[in-house]
Parts: C-alpha cells; sequence; structure tokens
C-alpha cells in the first residue's frame, strides 16, 4: 500500500483474531467474524484506544464490547497501517491472537452478527485485504500456544542513594505506580501465577497483581542477578520449567538476567528477538508451542508494540 512516508499513523486502534476449538469434538479452530450494519462488512472485531489507554487493553475491551466474549490475548499478530477517506490521517491497528475465555454473543450498537468460520475457509468470508493479512499471519503458527509473561521490575531508587542492602532497595513512586499499571496488561494475557526473583524491588514490581489474583508470589533465586550469573545453565533450565500449558506464568527478573536469557531461548529455538530497549517495568510476552518457543514479543514501557531502532537489549 503505498503513501507518503511524512504521513505517520495519528488514529490508534487495537484487534483480536479471536478464535475457539469447534465445538463439533473435530478440533478444528474457528475466527469469529462480525457483521457491522453502518460499514455492511464482515470483519475482525477491533475499536479505537480510549484516551490514555494502552494498546493491550483496547484489543481485549473492543473485543468484549464487540463480541461479549471476553478473550485472552496470546502471541503479537503484527499492525497494519492504512489512510481514512477523506481525510489527511493514516489509522494504525495492532492484533493480537485470543482465545475465548467466556462469554455469549448478543446483537448491540455496533455489530448485529457473529459467525464462526473455520480458519481454512474464513480468508473467503471476510471484507478486507488487511483483515485477511492478519489471518495469515496467525495460521502460520498453532492456534494454542503457552504464555510466559517476563517482567523487568520497575524503577526503584538509586543504589548510591539508599542505605541499605541492595537486594531491599525498594520501588520509587513511580515504579510503584508502574506495577499498579501493569496488572490490567498482564491480567489481558490471562495472567494466573507469579514467580519473582528475590529482591524486594521485583518482589513489589508484582506484588499488585498478586492481590488482585489473591495468589502467592514464588521466589526464584535463579532468576535473580546474582543467582543467575552464579549458574546461568540452572536459571535457564528453571526457566524453562516454568512454562506451563496448564496456567500463565509471570516472572520477574531483573535487567542482567533477562537479556542473556532470552538471547539463549530464542538462538535455542530459531525465534528471532524484535528490537527492544527492556526498559524498567517492560514487558515479554513469550508464546510457546510443544515445548519450543514459537514468538516473542515485546512490550516497551508504554505497554505499546511502537517499533523502535535496533538497539542492544541490555540498555
Amino acid at each position: 500500500m503505498s503513501r507518503s512516508p511524512r504521513v505517520k499513523a495519528n488514529i490508534h486502534a487495537a484487534g483480536t483474531v479471536l478464535w475457539r476449538r469447534a465445538p463439533d469434538g473435530s478440533d478444528a479452530v474457528e475466527i469469529a467474524v462480525i457483521h457491522r450494519p453502518k460499514y455492511r462488512d464482515w470483519s475482525l472485531p477491533k475499536g479505537k484506544l480510549d484516551p490514555g489507554e494502552t494498546p493491550v487493553l483496547a484489543a481485549a475491551r473492543e473485543t468484549e464490547e464487540e463480541t461479549g466474549l471476553r478473550p485472552r490475548l496470546g502471541r503479537y499478530l503484527g499492525k497494519v497501517t492504512y489512510p481514512i477517506p477523506g481525510h489527511r490521517k493514516m489509522k494504525r491497528v495492532d492484533y493480537w491472537a485470543a482465545e475465548v475465555a467466556e462469554g455469549e454473543f448478543a446483537a448491540n450498537t455496533e455489530v448485529d452478527q457473529l459467525r464462526w468460520i473455520r480458519l481454512d475457509h474464513v480468508l473467503d468470508e471476510l471484507s478486507y485485504p488487511m483483515d485477511r493479512q492478519v489471518v495469515r499471519t496467525f495460521a502460520r503458527l498453532p492456534a494454542k500456544t503457552a504464555t510466559v509473561l517476563v517482567v523487568r521490575h520497575a524503577k526503584a531508587g538509586r543504589r548510591d542513594r539508599f542505605d541499605g542492602p541492595d537486594d531491599e532497595r525498594p520501588l520509587e513512586p513511580d515504579g510503584q505506580q508502574r506495577a499498579l499499571d501493569l496488572v490490567p496488561n498482564l491480567l489481558a494475557f490471562g495472567a494466573q501465577e507469579i514467580v519473582s526473583a528475590p529482591p524486594l524491588r521485583c518482589v513489589q514490581t508484582v506484588e499488585p497483581l498478586a492481590e488482585e489474583l489473591g495468589v502467592d508470589i514464588g521466589l526464584e533465586p535463579l532468576l535473580s542477578e546474582t543467582g543467575y550469573a552464579a549458574d546461568p545453565d540452572a536459571g535457564r533450565e528453571r526457566a524453562r520449567e516454568l512454562v506451563s500449558d496448564r496456567a500463565v506464568r509471570v516472572l520477574c527478573s531483573q535487567g542482567k538476567v533477562i537479556p542473556d536469557l532470552l538471547r539463549w531461548w530464542t538462538d535455542r529455538d530459531g525465534v528471532t528477538l524484535p528490537p527492544a530497549r527492556n526498559r524498567k517495568g517492560s514487558v515479554w510476552a513469550l508464546s510457546f508451542a510443544g515445548g519450543r518457543m514459537v514468538a516473542a514479543d515485546h512490550l516497551e514501557r508504554s505497554l505499546s508494540m511502537a517499533v523502535v531502532p535496533p538497539t542492544d537489549i541490555n540498555a
């Protein structure tokens, strides 16, 4: 699609490829396609971000509002960008794969019909080439994946200004707010269990999530900088053991662990890491099929999928 390179996307939206297993027991994958009477089209669920909303939250909210079905986000499927007819504006839509968690469709003011179409037939039912492009990306990998969310702890006070053991250095106010902001975004991926490196700043980063879920935080010294440096192989093996088809786990670790762990893991399983700065409070959403990593997606500090220049992920 050609467009002026000087015109950047200034309308942001998010959506999903919402899927389920066919109810006939065949194990086939079905995709939700919605009909919008205003536009007389068949499309994927999507919608614009509310002010201050992250793409992750918008994808989940818009999907539930349009379909009545609560999604559990999985791997990131990329973005599409296109011009708005009659305006010098570009619209960007970020998409995630999303399995139905619960709910039931009911017609509403925006959507009057929802059809479940088998994956091998759905391209013929969609009105727009861009939607078909997103579904093709979805179809390249298994629909069902296990998710691990790797969080770098939020901002703590400066080490040289803290009078005490470094492992007891707490989050600063900005870091405490970041810990709160993470909660709904991690829940959108279905976060259920939490494992953290022992330093206080790591534990405090996931405490609000633990309180929301009503679960304990498991401590794992091998995911701390000192534990990982002492035995990287043991730390890597422990991270692999935490991948589960049963539960979505959140792992909170540190800046000298995550880059090395992810390089090793993606090299092992043949996944290319996207460019990322690995800032404090950012999240890696890792997807696995059959115990092998199949995707690694990075949510920046803004919890957006903004494209950033290639850089060392230790930065």
